[in-house]
């Protein structure tokens, strides 16, 4: 069971996600609002997993009022607009729904942010570091991969190239459907072509990170839209 925040400044709208949550055992719905001092306010009284929250609000945008969250719960964004759909991976966004909504869109989005929550807290329920792991089908079957023994990602195109310290995994999928597979302690998206193993880095120089790959130095591109967080990580660790 997830529980969810329906955010929209249209009453209208917020009858209609309602009426397809009620459609969906699995999920909650714990509070309806009608703008974002609403949300803010029931966030901070109940344990939410995932908001649908509408980007064109008065007074706040959702975007804005996402960026203004410390800790903030999974987000499918929900807009009349379709031009903010960029901004809205960028944030990392379970999906982006554009009015009017569909049920089977709407169960599609919320499927989504089940197995990503569900990750999440597998990840953060698991023990020693070195029994995680992941399957990657490669070469026609399927290969395990520890998480401890990743250096990096690197993604190219409709492919990723798992590097490792034993060598390396090429799989046919996207950046994005791999990163939502990851724990988040152990991995950090740095780049739209990155993803670090957060235990190996050995530096970080201006907007690179160092890595040692096969005993030499590795340098991998933060992007800009990745900075702030990583650099977040790192201080968070910094003596």
């Amino acid at each position: 069971m997830i529980d969810v925040l329906i955010i929209d400044d249209e009453p209208l709208a917020l009858d209609v996600l309602e009426t397809f949550i009620e459609q969906m055992p699995e999920v909650n719905l714990v509070q309806r609002c009608e703008n974002a001092f609403e949300a803010n306010d029931a966030l901070k009284k109940h344990d939410i997993d995932l908001i649908f929250l509408d980007i064109q609000m008065p007074q706040l945008t959702g975007i804005d009022f996402y960026k203004s969250l410390k800790n903030p719960p999974e987000v499918i964004f929900t807009t009349a607009y379709s031009n903010y759909a960029v901004e809205g991976f960028e944030m990392d966004a379970v999906d982006y729904l554009v009015k009017p909504i569909s049920l089977d869109r709407f169960m599609k989005a919320v499927n989504k942010a089940t197995e990503k929550i569900g990750s999440k807290s597998d990840s953060g329920s698991a023990g020693n570091d070195d029994d995680e792991y992941i399957f990657v089908k490669a070469d026609k079957k399927l290969i395990k991969v520890n998480y401890n023994d990743i250096l990096y990602i690197e993604g190219l195109k409709d492919y990723v190239i798992i590097r490792m310290e034993t060598g390396r995994v090429i799989t046919l999928q996207t950046m994005k459907s791999l990163e939502d597979k990851l724990p988040e302690k152990f991995f950090k998206r740095i780049h739209r072509s990155y993803i670090l193993g957060l235990n190996k880095i050995q530096a970080v120089v201006g907007n690179t990170v160092e890595v040692l790959e096969n005993g030499k130095v590795k340098q991998l591109p933060i992007g800009k839209n990745y900075r702030d967080e990583l650099l977040d990580i790192v201080n968070q660790n910094r003596l």
